[in-house]
This record gives structure tokens, sequence and C-alpha cells, in this order.
């Protein structure tokens, strides 16, 4: 247990401060660059609003399990003994941490990545508004429209390799905050492909008997047409 939480204490790559400028401000500025290109008014109102909930919801999820589990992070012991000297209570064996308060809080906050999961539902967001925006996933998809729609998601998988990179997180945090971020949206897309996909099947299978019906009253009234041709002398 000691040996995964005393790597070295390292700055981070991607401060804090970085991480809404990823999330909401890069897809932001995508979504201006379309409505400049569209004037859609009502595309720019949803993608907005998209973004900041996603995020938002995101963002309050990860921070209620970050204080309900409260994992130490990778370099955990050098925040507790910023000298490199153990202090044990002498009666009960626990260990008396003599760093920075604030700095041992934000050390016991490892699970999940709070980075990885905002990058993923900003980005993630972005990446599907993308997808439908070009159209990749038609039947006339290139493949470079997928390397754009794969983009924004390899930015924010590069922020959560870099978490691990700074001891700041065991992988099984960015792994997680990864679901988070981008979970959500896999399930949600597959729930309302379901729905669609049962939709058309019970609509084709209530207009099979009805063509049907149209098909056999057309012959019974040709049927009836020449019996009443043939009864007047017409044929």
């Amino acid at each position: 247990m000691m040996t995964d939480i005393r790597y070295p204490v390292k700055p981070s790559t991607v401060p804090a401060w970085a991480v809404p400028i990823i999330s909401i401000l890069c897809p932001w500025v995508i979504f201006i660059s379309i409505y400049i290109a569209k004037r859609d008014v009502y595309d720019f109102h949803h993608a907005t609003l998209g973004v900041l909930f996603a995020v938002l919801i995101t963002a309050v999820f990860t921070d209620v399990i970050k204080t309900a589990v409260g994992r130490p992070r990778p370099d955990f012991f050098w925040r507790c003994f910023p000298d490199g000297n153990q202090l044990y209570n002498q009666v009960t064996g626990g260990v008396i941490c003599h760093g920075e308060k604030s700095f041992l809080t934000d050390g016991r906050k490892s699970f999940p990545s709070g980075h990885t999961s905002w990058s993923f539902a900003g980005l993630g967001f972005l990446s599907l508004y993308l997808s439908g925006k070009i159209k990749a996933f038609n039947r006339q998809g290139h493949v470079a429209k997928l390397c754009i729609v794969i983009l924004p998601l390899l930015l924010a998988s590069l922020v959560g390799i870099s978490r691990v990179d700074d001891y700041r997180h065991h992988w099984e945090d960015v792994f997680v905050g990864g679901l988070i971020g981008w979970g959500p949206y896999a399930y949600f897309h597959m729930l309302e492909e379901l729905q669609a996909a049962n939709s058309s099947v019970a609509q084709n299978q209530q207009s099979t008997p009805t063509g049907g019906q149209h098909i056999g009253l057309s012959r019974l009234e040709h049927d009836r047409k020449s019996l009443n041709d043939l009864e007047s002398g017409s044929v």
C-alpha cells in the first residue's frame, strides 16, 4: 500500500485552471465557428446548454465520489511527510501527518479523476456534435471525417494519461473518470437507437396487414367489376 503512494510530488502538466478551458471553452469555440457559418441560433443555443449541463452534472457527480471515497493520491506520502520523516502516535500507532492541511485534503481525492471526467464530458459532447454535423457515420462517410470525430476523444485521453504520468492519479482513477464523463453519452445514444429500432419494427408490423388489406379490397373490386361487365355483355 505504502509503495503505491510514495511517488514524488510533481507539477501538473494540465493545471486545474486549464480544465474548464479544455472541456467548455474549446467546444464553445467550435460552436461559435459553426454558428458563424450556418447562422443557426437554435443549434448554437442547444449546443451551448448541452455542453454546460454535461460538464456541470459530471463535475458534481465526480466531486461527490471523490469526497466519499477519499482514496490517497500516488504522491500522498510526501504530502503527509514533506521532510520524509514518518511520525506515528505512540499509543494508537496512527499516522501523524505534518504537511499542509489543504494539500493533504486534496491528496485524498484521487478517485475518480476530475480532470479526466471533465475532459471526456466536454470533449465527448463535442465529438458527438461534430459527428452529427459532418455526418461521419452515414454510408458516404470517409476516414477523414472519422479522424475529426476521434480527435476530441484523443485530447481527453491525453489529459487522463498526463494525470497518471504526474503521479496525481492511479490508472483506475483515470479509467473510471473517463467512464463517468463518456459513459452516459454512450448509454443514452445506444438507448435512443434501440428505441428507434423498436419503433421502426412496430410501424412495419402495423403497415403490413393494412397494405395486404388494401390489396385484397382492390382485387375484390376488380373481380366485381369484371362480373358486372360479363353480366351486362360489355365483354
